[in-house]
């Protein structure tokens, strides 16, 4: 009987041929039924959008169908699958309908929509012009080409400010690995927030200092700090005899009293890759990379009293962010301390520290 022969094999009588066209006219006339079916479901709106996709999918899977209308079918599902927001596998039934009928507009339309919501831009730049050089006046295609360009022009400053922004950071890292300094994860970004040092064209560092005044916990910061420069320049600006700190009531914070110290040993040291990281942070390569611990440890303040290294203001900042025990923390602190005040000899003695952080 010809329900049962093999696929293949061909029909021995000619009942056997009338009962294979019987069945194949009945496979063909439901799988149109379906498609009606589902194209009402599409125009009764979202809630019956899962009911159109299985009425298509159904007259799919009925293979009745030829090339060009099995084509309609699988754009049909594609045009749903968009509705509902399935990119992916909008895209995928455009690819199928184009395969079956390369011609099909409504497939071609549907394919750049797909591939420009999952982002695909060449792609969808390609299934574009194909469309509009099968159909030039095609006003929908116009209006997606140009989206097109505009996000490909996007893309591409984009991927340039990357490019960039890593090529800076990688300049700093090595700047950084050849003075031989150390860098630390930052302490107060509550303060500085996402600042870093420069590399300028002479290949000079430029820090951004923070000044923290320990007995108020107020600060001042130096925005551009030269490595090359001596601390006691920038000390002579910010405490000159005309301009007195506001909270300085006993003026004990005169340029003659003023000392600057750091804290020897405060943190541990990042890698090269996590130093990156934090450089990348705030740019348009910030995405580069992860948060992942490798070998270092969390800041953190060593047990104990902290230990004070008075900083030798006629040294450049560049020998003293050099000095062995001096982990910067992300960028240069320093805590200004006056030896008038009362709470010179607390700080000295150890018994102050940073807050946690």
């Amino acid at each position: 009987m010809a329900l049962w022969m093999e696929n293949g094999s061909e029909p021995l009588t000619e009942a056997e041929k009338a009962d294979l066209e019987a069945i194949a006219a009945i496979k063909e006339s439901a799988a149109i039924e379906l498609k009606e079916k589902g194209n009402e479901y599409v125009k009764k709106g979202k809630k019956h959008y899962s009911e159109a996709i299985d009425c298509y999918t159904r007259a799919i899977n009925q293979k009745a169908l030829n090339d060009s209308e099995s084509s309609v079918l699988f754009a049909n599902r594609a045009h749903v699958n968009l509705l509902l927001g399935n990119h992916r596998r909008a895209l995928s039934d455009a690819q199928q309908a184009l395969n079956l009928s390369p011609s099909n507009i409504k497939a071609i339309y549907r394919a750049v929509k797909a591939s420009l919501s999952l982002n695909l831009l060449a792609e969808a730049q390609d299934y574009c012009r194909k469309g509009l050089k099968l159909d030039p006046n095609n006003e929908e295609l116009k209006r997606l080409d140009q989206q097109i360009r505009m996000k490909i022009s996007e893309k591409e400053k984009l991927d340039a400010e990357v490019s960039k922004a890593i090529l800076e950071a990688e300049e700093l890292v090595s700047a950084i690995e050849n003075r031989g300094l150390k860098i630390g994860k930052a302490m107060y970004r509550e303060l500085t927030g996402l600042k870093k040092p420069v590399l300028n064209k002479n290949n000079i560092l430029h820090w951004p200092v923070l000044l923290l005044y320990a007995e108020v916990m107020s600060s001042d910061f130096i925005e551009d700090f030269c490595e090359t420069d001596m601390l006691s320049v920038h000390l002579d600006i910010m405490f000159s005899a005309d301009q007195p700190l506001p909270w300085d009531v006993e003026n004990n914070y005169k340029r003659d009293f003023v000392e600057l110290y750091y804290e020897a040993g405060s943190g541990v040291r990042l890698s090269k890759e996590k130093l990156l990281h934090c450089l990348l942070e705030g740019t348009a390569a910030s995405h580069v990379g992860d948060e992942e611990k490798d070998a270092v440890e969390d800041f953190k303040h060593t047990a104990g009293s902290p230990k004070w290294i008075k900083v030798n203001e006629k040294k450049t900042l560049q020998d003293i962010l050099k000095e062995p025990n001096f982990v910067i923390p992300e960028i240069p602190v320093f805590y200004v301390v006056s030896k008038q005040s009362s709470f010179y000899s607390k700080f000295k003695s150890g018994k102050w520290a940073p807050p946690s952080i």
